[in-house]
């Protein structure tokens, strides 16, 4: 009952600041619950690594960890608030990536300062696990804020993310449950002994059923001006292109899930915190959404830069 209940407030919260991001049609809005993930993933992170960083080192990523999102979300928004109010031929640069690239090696180059200036506390060894807590997951969600800033296609890639990975988890939960026995080979017995080959292979089917409904409810909200409208859904053909990424989406989901599986098997805990009930912490929930943000970030820009 706690993780039916918990999963209901999680996707009512996803679905709040997904309504406040295309109502307003402002990306900062979903910029604050991916800021919140980051804040608290990070902080469930240095937890789990315990004793093997200090309190100083813990700080510092803390810091950085959310500096590097805020950066890119309000320089982003900085620049397209600009580029709106320039006249008609004054080219606006976008200095975002750049901002954010020199806040990270900020924090990079502090912690690595820690060797000289803390030399009696810090350690190569503890240096190393700071920058880990230092890279996931807030890098990742770098990512996923720029799915969510994208000039075309950020909700739909925001919906990929966010609705694919629930659609492959109870697709790869049915076929397990149904034909885990017949089929019991383990995909990482090691890792994730729970894991069989045929639940991947219910999930990539979730994925593929999830991205047709996807593509035919998003044309059907767009068309009441819902959501808004693309060329994309106009060309029955580009729903080839939402089955394949849906399968690619689903694919990486899969990988960042065993990954965080493997780290929590290195610092032998079961969960990364305990703030979702039933589910275990942030970083349990939104540990396949890290990695299927790449893939759906690349394949979407990609399709911006070639067809626009």
């Amino acid at each position: 009952m706690k993780r039916l209940i918990t999963g209901t407030v999680y996707v009512l919260v996803l679905i709040a600041f997904f309504a406040l991001r295309v109502y307003f049609d402002e990306p900062l809005f979903f910029d604050l619950l991916i800021l919140l993930f980051g804040i608290v993933g990070t902080f469930e992170m240095c937890r789990a690594l315990g004793d093997r960083i200090d309190g100083v080192q813990r700080a510092i990523v803390q810091i950085f960890a959310a500096g590097i999102i805020v950066c890119y979300c309000v320089s982003d928004s900085v620049y397209k608030y600009l580029q709106a109010r320039a006249e008609a031929g004054t080219a606006i640069v976008n200095y975002s990536p750049n901002l954010t690239f020199a806040v990270f090696m900020a924090g990079l180059a502090i912690l690595f300062s820690l060797l000289v200036f803390r030399h009696e506390k810090t350690s190569l060894q503890s240096t190393g696990y700071a920058l880990l807590a230092n890279v996931f997951p807030s890098v990742f969600l770098l990512v996923l804020c720029g799915v969510n800033h994208m000039p075309a296609y950020s909700e739909i890639g925001i919906l990929f993310v966010f609705v694919l990975c629930p659609f492959s988890d109870c697709f790869a939960y049915l076929f397990g449950r149904l034909l885990g026995k017949k089929f019991p080979m383990k995909m990482a017995p090691s890792v994730s002994p729970n894991k069989t080959v045929i639940g991947s292979i219910g999930g990539f089917f979730g994925g593929a059923l999830g991205a047709v409904a996807l593509f035919y409810v998003y044309a059907w909200l767009s068309e009441l001006g819902v959501l808004p409208q693309w060329s994309l859904f106009s060309n029955p053909l580009n729903l080839i292109l939402f089955v394949g990424l849906g399968i690619f989406t689903v694919a990486f989901a899969e990988a960042g899930d065993l990954v965080e599986s493997a780290v929590k098997r290195k610092l032998e805990i079961k969960d990364m915190g305990k703030i979702l009930p039933g589910h275990g912490g942030v970083l349990d929930r939104i540990d396949s959404v890290l990695y299927a943000s790449l893939i759906v970030c690349f394949v979407l820009v990609l399709r911006i830069m070639i067809v626009g």
